[in-house]
């Protein structure tokens, strides 16, 4: 299990520029002109993580399986887009297929590329597609409203949990906030996750900066910075032109790149853990001779139901799980070492699965 990311943004701001860097390949047409990305391009790559190297090379595993995830390059959308303006309903129908959005926001000054709005003002950026996701949310939500008077009536218990949530989320859009605002019980969760709302989904603003502020971010990413923190939202600095020539170069050429340019690591690996803090996920592992394998979970899920990302059978069948902590499987040299010292527990279905557990599940066929 990984996820979907869905990158979204103004046309000209360097969405398809960071979609080409993050998955290695010249896919994501990117050009100077609006809607240059006609069709969403989806790219699926390797989440980078040491943590797997190393346990892959104490165990002697043959393979490594990273664990991965999806973006989906959007085309640029544009004021009007929620009436249909560019090429805005059959983009907004992609985003609704993602589990976040990464918001790509200009935040370089370049006179050779042009802006649709001929200023760099990132914040403004931000709510110009916020105002159309919100917009949008509020057309579907009335037409759905009037689509279930007839259930309600008839005292249909999932059609009235439905209508009220949809009136919350109405009642939040017409006051000029997001979906993502309205507090929801836990009774509620899957039925407003149904909903399928764009602006109910969580929101990392990505801030495009030119290369010498790649480092420390600029005035415009500051501002971004200062919007995101008021909303609750989180944000990373890239410079996707650095990220893109990093991405062509061999990992030694591009560890010297990265250190001349005062950078510890790729952007990559920062928009990949903010995307899992966004969402809040983590990893556990697999190892052993054959392969050393991460996989991705929800943080507080459950000893079975990480079985089940393996495989159902595994969920089903669940007896325990023969569990390590990272630190004490790399600190003690392995397996063996660590059952002897007495660092390898048996965890039952009640278990809650932390960030970095070495697994080795027992089930009944």
């Amino acid at each position: 299990m990984g996820f979907k990311m869905g990158i979204v943004g103004l046309p000209n701001v360097g969405k398809s520029t960071l979609f080409n860097a993050l998955t290695r390949t010249a896919a994501a047409q990117a050009a100077n002109f609006p809607f240059c990305t006609i069709e969403p391009n989806v790219g699926d790559v390797a989440v980078p993580d040491e943590r797997l190297d190393k346990l892959a090379a104490i165990a002697t595993s043959k393979q490594i399986i990273p664990t991965r995830m999806t973006f989906v390059d959007i085309a640029g959308l544009v004021k009007g887009a929620s009436q249909g303006e560019g090429l805005g309903n059959q983009f907004l129908a992609n985003i609704r297929e993602t589990d976040a959005i990464a918001h790509v926001l200009r935040c370089f000054e370049d006179g050779d590329v042009t802006h649709v709005e001929g200023r760099v003002d990132p914040v403004a950026d931000a709510d110009v597609i916020e105002t159309e996701l919100m917009l949008a949310d509020l057309e579907s939500l009335e037409k759905r409203l009037q689509g279930i008077v007839r259930k309600v009536r008839g005292g249909d218990k999932e059609a009235i949990q439905q209508e009220r949530l949809m009136k919350q989320a109405v009642a939040a859009l017409e006051d000029g906030k997001p979906a993502r605002t309205v507090e929801v019980d836990e009774d509620d969760l899957k039925a407003w996750k149904m909903l399928q709302m764009l602006t109910s989904k969580p929101i990392l603003y990505v801030c495009n900066v030119e290369e010498s502020a790649s480092a420390t971010g600029n005035a415009h990413s500051a501002k971004v910075a200062e919007m995101a923190a008021a909303q609750g939202n989180a944000h990373v600095v890239i410079s996707a032109q650095i990220e893109e020539e990093i991405s062509q170069l061999s990992d030694e050429d591009a560890e010297m790149f990265l250190s001349e340019m005062g950078l510890e690591e790729a952007g990559l690996d920062r928009l990949i853990r903010a995307g899992y803090e966004l969402l809040n996920l983590q990893t556990y592992f697999t190892v052993g001779p054959k392969e050393a394998r991460a996989w991705t979970i929800k943080e507080g899920t459950g000893a079975p139901q990480a079985a089940g990302v393996i495989h159902g059978d595994f969920e089903r069948g669940f007896i325990r799980a023969e569990t390590i902590a990272y630190d004490d499987f790399v600190s003690l040299g392995g397996e063996s070492a660590a059952k002897e010292a007495g660092k390898m527990r048996a965890e039952g279905k009640g278990y809650i699965v932390k960030d970095g557990d070495v697994l080795h599940f027992l089930f009944n066929t």
